[in-house]
């Protein structure tokens, strides 16, 4: 953690809904006037995807069905706990972009499925932020989490984000829904050790809760609607939150713990605005003081 130079964290899993918190993110930096660097969680990947397919039927020949994304063995753990210690210490790092499909490819100069060149963060930043799967990641081996100042967890319950991951794959990246599933399957064991016990770690989890039959996420034709959810929001410390002014801004909202609110899912956006600003603010501020 650094006064000089904090850090956001945004982590959760693979459909869970982090890259929409991001946008809540940055239409409050563009609002509040904060210059953010920005790294993609998945710019740590270790391998593009040709070489992971390569090297996921390898692990499989050796009888290792579960070589996935999720696990330590897919990634660069360690570099991106030295970019937090990096840019906690001295503002300064780097980062890459990974390149999903043809219209990045056009904005990148990079054909999809590979990764841009390593590059410098820009100059003068007022905090990192970091959206991906592994933000409040803890290992034998590295501990990402300690370099965060704010970590967020975006936790939807688990069959309301299979049938995100679902929908996702197969509409905007082409996968069959037994790919999809045969994807979920094979990072379980992975999921249960490196995702899920980052939210433990984080100061915010946003877990959205259906409140519509999601029985079967595997036969699901939509996705349940934001009017058709409530948000379940977890303070790992809620000193200093103040949940009356949060009830009374979020119609229909109550506590359902001395450090939890649920909310109506429709209020999701402006929820993350009344709480995150302020906390954004005493960032900055802390910043400055430092300074």
């Amino acid at each position: 953690m650094s006064e000089k130079h904090p850090i956001i964290s945004v982590t959760g899993s693979s459909g869970a809904g982090t890259s929409s918190v991001k946008k809540t993110f940055e239409r409050i930096f563009y609002r509040e006037k904060v210059k953010a660097a920005f790294i993609e969680g998945d710019a740590f990947h270790r391998y593009d995807r040709a070489e992971m397919k390569r090297v996921m039927a390898e692990e499989e020949e050796k009888g290792n069905k579960h070589f996935s994304h999720f696990g330590p063995e897919a990634n660069l753990f360690e570099r991106l706990e030295q970019v937090f210690k990096q840019y906690g210490e001295t503002g300064t790092g780097q980062t890459r972009h990974y390149v999903h499909d043809q219209e990045e490819a056009e904005l990148y100069g990079s054909p999809p499925g590979t990764f841009t060149e390593w590059e410098d963060f820009p100059p003068d930043t007022d905090l990192l932020f970091y959206e991906g799967l592994h933000g409040a990641v803890v290992t034998d081996k590295v501990n990402v989490a300690q370099y965060a100042d704010l970590k967020i967890g975006v936790v939807p319950v688990i069959n309301l984000e299979w049938i995100q991951k679902i929908h996702r794959d197969r509409e905007a990246r082409g996968y069959s829904t037994e790919a999809v599933t045969d994807t979920i399957l094979r990072r379980m064991p992975d999921y249960v050790r490196y995702i899920c016990p980052q939210f433990t770690q984080t100061d915010i989890n946003f877990q959205r809760v259906p409140t519509v039959d999601t029985s079967n996420p595997f036969i699901a034709r939509w996705i349940p609607t934001a009017d058709e959810s409530m948000v379940v929001i977890r303070f790992r410390d809620p000193y200093g939150i103040d949940f009356p002014y949060l009830i009374s801004m979020l119609h229909d909202s109550f506590m359902s713990r001395a450090n939890s609110i649920v909310i109506p899912g429709g209020k999701l956006d402006l929820a993350m605005q009344l709480i995150l600003t302020p906390l954004i603010h005493r960032l900055i501020e802390r910043k400055r003081r430092a300074i």
